[in-house]
């Protein structure tokens, strides 16, 4: 009877890790914006490949209490009021200075999944005016995925971007990209946190970099010995 008991909690650790794995949190906005024009942004919990979006009582732990900061190309950091829709939650902001502008979320969830920490993250850019290039020091996200410039990309044309992890590349690590037809091809990171691809259809693509790592501590008064880190970064293909 101990053995039986003790398959079941694993079984149901797993399905824990498993669910929670395949989820991911992300920021989907127009590329551009104007001065004094209000730019909508959109947050999202779920699969987007399969495109499952959870209702915000459906994210797992408290993932649904997250911040979004947004920081502005002079570098002001400012907190934005997030409204809770039927599939996603909803900000707004509107820009004052040309530049590129700089969305970021940032959270560990309150549970654990078995015994691991899950940190869930997200970053989005906004170009105004002529600007597009990127000031990856803006973006304070542990894990972050980026581009040289702020862009709408091509179809079938290369798209270059990088990993970062606590300021230093995420070299050879598997990064997954998903398309809106459904499509998911896992690239491999460079010594120097690059990775390429071309991507097939036009519309709205989710980047996801993540680490696993065996790692001992406690959250909110629980031990873990293992600690996950997702970070995804959307963007546009016409």
């Amino acid at each position: 009877m101990k053995t039986i008991k003790i398959t079941i909690l694993a079984l149901l650790c797993l399905t824990i890790y498993t669910q929670v794995h395949a989820h991911a949190l992300w920021i989907e906005t127009a590329a551009y914006g104007k001065k004094g024009t209000t730019q909508e942004v959109k947050i999202f919990y779920g699969e987007f490949a399969t495109d499952e979006r959870d209702v915000p009582d459906k994210w797992y732990s408290d993932v649904n209490a997250f911040t979004l900061w947004l920081v502005s190309p002079t570098g002001e950091k400012t907190k934005l009021s997030t409204a809770e829709g039927e599939s996603f939650y909803t900000a707004n902001f509107t820009p004052e200075d040309d530049g590129v502008y700089t969305l970021l979320v940032s959270h560990e969830a309150a549970e654990l999944g078995g015994t691991t920490k899950y940190h869930f993250i997200s970053s989005a850019y906004v170009s105004v005016g002529k600007a597009t290039k990127i000031n990856t020091e803006q973006n304070v996200n542990p894990l972050k995925i980026y581009g040289d410039d702020n862009k709408i990309y091509g179809k079938n044309k290369s798209v270059k971007l990088f990993a970062q992890l606590n300021g230093k590349p995420l070299a050879n690590k598997a990064v997954s990209v998903a398309s809106p037809e459904g499509w998911v091809k896992e690239v491999t990171t460079e010594a120097d946190g690059s990775f390429e691809f071309a991507p097939l259809w036009p519309g709205r693509y989710v980047v996801e970099a993540q680490n696993y790592e065996k790692a001992s501590g406690t959250h909110n008064g629980k031990a873990y010995d293992a600690s996950w880190i997702g970070s995804t970064f959307s963007f546009e293909v016409k």
